[in-house]
């Protein structure tokens, strides 16, 4: 369901009336059909959304779908300072999309008077457009009498490299970190004072963490990783995650750099964090999460890292990795994953021990493989050691798999007509269910009894734009 919305919102389809109540019900039970949903119903749906209280998020979500235009700003300040919370919040984060500076005039207007959960919320939308100009305001929130809120405001502010807490958490870490003799010396700090608290620092440390190495940790992580380098000798991030840390430092050390890296979205410093994948004789040893690192690295060299681990270790330990990759997957990641599935079924396991990646490879495997999986759907002889049933119950996953990833490559070719160069081979089956026209050709008016568009769903296997 996820696919065909964003397929066909990408398409500029739009859904005809008859079926606006199921699709905002459909989003109202899944917050992740929100967006292409509430697109795809366009202004009707709208207004629709408003007859009925159960599809209020609707309108607290503020989407206007193809052709609508933001509040103008009477109308913005009126909800701002008449609205429900759920309706401010969806206001201030549209408002960053289209003018980071008008949303930020808006909130320090009654940031005074707000809550302290709400001022906590409204300082959260800041992540969404932040630049030097949100600065001065989130400074002044260092002095906020929540902790909660100062602490938001200094982790928006540590991800501004150029900002004065940048610099002030960079002057202290290097005062913990220096190049010695043998390699990296770490001077953890012996107290946490109130200028270190305000720029959020958290005093207390969680049970089991030492308070220095705590601390520490704070530090370098909120600290710009550009200063590293000129820090210790002008070595590349490679270099400097190579040398050794002294006196066992470097668990602390390297995981506040993996939180820095991924803060700072530094695609450098999460290549050299993260390594080569592991050789398959080598142990997993894992610094900080290697999923969120692979996240920051472009897709196609996220693709091959993760497959090259596949290959390396299988596919126990891959699963958050996998998660990441960009779907559909890239033909190396897609091989891996159907081998390392093929290696398991051989190994005896039943396949169940594998459902999440099975779940995952119906999603985003790429519909040109369901051929390859097709041929491991024959039954297969049951190795001497391996689970009684196994195989037979391996071929029935592998059917479902082949099944899914058919069926996706039907529901693509129907919605995007205009990319198919012949004859569709396989069943005519309809991807979800009828469409109408693109949005462009759509009336995008409110019509209390509006008219049924085209039902254009059975009829799109041969050619034609949508």
């Amino acid at each position: 369901m996820p696919q065909w919305l964003g397929v066909a919102r990408s398409e500029g389809y739009g859904a005809p009336p008859a079926l606006l109540p199921a699709l905002l019900d459909a989003a109202r039970a899944r917050t992740d059909l929100r967006a292409d949903a509430l697109a795809l119903a366009g202004p009707r749906g709208l207004w629709l959304a408003g007859l009925n209280p159960d599809w209020k998020f609707a309108l607290r979500a503020g989407h206007t779908g193809a052709g609508g235009g933001t509040q103008d700003a009477q109308e913005a300040r009126r909800i701002w300072e008449e609205g429900l919370f759920a309706e401010r919040v969806a206001l201030l984060t549209r408002s960053r999309l289209a003018d980071p500076a008008a949303a930020l005039e808006l909130l320090a207007s009654t940031w005074r008077s707000e809550r302290a959960e709400d001022r906590l919320m409204f300082l959260d939308s800041l992540r969404t457009g932040l630049s030097a100009r949100d600065e001065p305001f989130l400074e002044e929130a260092l002095s906020d009498r929540s902790r909660n809120v100062r602490a938001t405001a200094a982790e928006l502010l540590s991800a501004l490299p150029a900002s004065a807490l940048a610099g002030r958490m960079a002057a202290r870490a290097r005062s913990c970190v220096s190049m010695g003799a043998g390699g990296i010396a770490v001077e953890a700090p012996y107290e946490c004072d109130a200028a270190m608290e305000r720029d959020g620092v958290a005093p207390t440390p969680p049970n089991g963490r030492g308070e220095r190495a705590w601390w520490l940790g704070q530090l370098v992580d909120a600290t710009p990783l550009s200063t590293w380098p000129a820090r210790l000798g002008g070595r590349s991030p490679e270099q400097i995650v190579a040398l050794p840390v002294l006196d066992d430092w470097q668990p602390d050390l390297h995981a506040a750099w993996c939180r820095a890296a991924v803060r700072q979205r530094d695609a450098d410093w999460a290549r050299a964090l993260l390594g080569p994948p592991p050789a398959a004789a080598a142990p997993i040893a894992a610094v900080g999460d290697p999923a969120k690192l692979l996240s920051i690295l472009p897709a196609e060299e996220r693709a091959v890292w993760v497959a090259d681990f596949i290959g390396a270790h299988g596919l126990s330990e891959a699963f958050q990795m996998l998660g990441v990759c960009a779907v559909p997957w890239a033909p190396p990641l897609g091989r891996a994953v159907v081998d390392a599935l093929e290696i398991a079924r051989y190994a005896g396991s039943y396949p169940w021990s594998f459902s999440g990646v099975m779940g995952l490879a119906e999603r985003c495997l790429d519909p040109a493989a369901a051929e390859q999986v097709a041929v491991l759907t024959a039954a297969a002889e049951e190795p001497p050691d391996g689970s009684p049933g196994a195989t037979v119950y391996w071929s029935e996953a592998f059917q479902r798999l082949t099944g899914t990833l058919r069926l996706r490559a039907v529901m693509l070719a129907e919605l995007r007509p205009h990319l198919q160069s012949g004859p569709r081979s396989g069943p005519d089956v309809a991807a979800s269910g009828p469409l109408s026209a693109p949005l462009a050709e759509r009336n995008q008016g409110p019509d209390p009894e509006p008219s049924p568009g085209p039902d254009l769903g059975a009829g799109r296997s041969g050619g034609g734009t949508p």
